[in-house]
């Protein structure tokens, strides 16, 4: 329960941070999806897409870890600000491949 409660205040804390705060010129629109915290909170995987250049944008937040981490540590009360680890969330892509495939399935299925 604990973990989910911080796992929720980072990513609404970090969305911000990266919506509002960050000037890199170089960072796309980013979305952060999810947070999910390790067990003993000291890291936590932050999920994010990214319609245009993920990858580079990846590299971006990447570069900005440490900026973010201490912006964290000034707004979210808690003993220990975890380590920050950035990934590229897939499932939409994959959501949108499987719905792709359902409607070529259902196309060939209209032409029988």
């Amino acid at each position: 329960m604990r973990r989910e409660r911080i796992a929720s205040v980072l990513e609404r804390e970090i969305s911000n941070i990266v919506a509002q705060e960050m000037k890199d010129p170089r960072l796309g629109f980013v979305t952060i999806t999810e947070v999910q915290v390790n067990p003993d909170l000291k890291e936590a995987i932050v999920y994010f897409s990214s319609l245009e250049n993920p990858s580079e944008n990846l590299k971006t937040l990447n570069r900005a870890k440490g900026y973010i981490r201490s912006t964290l540590a000034h707004r979210v009360r808690i003993r220990v600000i975890p380590q920050l680890e950035f990934k590229i969330d897939e499932s939409y892509e994959k959501s949108r491949h499987l719905d792709e495939l359902f409607e070529e399935i259902n196309k060939d299925n209209q032409e029988e």
